[in-house]
């Protein structure tokens, strides 16, 4: 039985990753920020462990619990837009969005990337095209779009460490989604999004590695 683990499964898309790898026979390792939400995702069928991206010492324990595994596939799906506006940001608004959308990733990949190697398996952030430079047309959410830039730059040295080793990393756009995020008005349901980041995963090659993707497999510019 393969294994998927998704840092950050308590709702949205980490939520409905979690339940799609369930519902195909995967074995599913998840992380919520609360016991509550660990109990829930228990009561699913899901092996639980609590998880605050925020704290090292969470991070720390998460890899004391993983020590012994094997990951077919791996998702950071856990994430913070932060400020609505895009006037002076304050201190504490650009510590929340980079300490949860950089340097956690910072901190997860290289203890989650080597066993997702040993699997010869795929590992996966949940980035957004607002922090493609390439692509850029707009500025709107400046401090969100500079963590994403730089989770990117994080999951491409990942790439380049952990690919040689059997690791397949990309990075990934899943649309517009309606979430608490992506709001009532986004262009496609959650069910969507996570079905065709799913399938892209699932048949990206060694000559993939490093790349940043749309949910549909569209490749997005850096």
């Amino acid at each position: 039985m393969p294994t998927a683990l998704i840092l950050g499964a308590s709702r949205g898309i980490g939520r409905e990753l979690a339940r799609q790898y369930l519902t195909d026979g995967w074995r599913v390792i998840a992380t919520a920020r609360t016991q509550e939400q660990c109990d829930a995702l228990a009561a699913a069928g899901m092996v639980a462990y609590p998880l605050d991206v925020a704290r090292a010492e969470s991070i720390a324990g998460l890899g004391w619990h993983l020590d012994d595994e094997k990951i077919d596939t791996a998702w950071l799906v856990a994430g913070l837009y932060g400020p609505r506006h895009d006037g002076f940001p304050s201190e504490a608004d650009f510590d929340a969005v980079m300490h949860t959308n950089v340097l956690a990733a910072m901190r997860l990949l290289p203890i989650v990337a080597p066993l997702v190697a040993q699997r010869r398996g795929r590992l996966a952030v949940i980035s957004s095209r607002m922090g493609s430079i390439g692509a850029r047309t707009a500025s709107i959410g400046t401090l969100y779009r500079a963590s994403k830039a730089a989770l990117n730059s994080v999951l491409k040295d990942a790439s380049i460490d952990f690919g040689p080793q059997g690791a397949i990393c990309a990075a990934f756009h899943p649309g517009w989604v309606k979430t608490d995020m992506g709001g009532g008005e986004a262009d496609i349901e959650v069910e969507e999004s996570v079905a065709g980041l799913r399938a892209t995963l699932a048949r990206l090659t060694a000559a993939d590695n490093g790349s940043f993707l749309n949910y549909d497999g569209t490749l997005i510019p850096w």
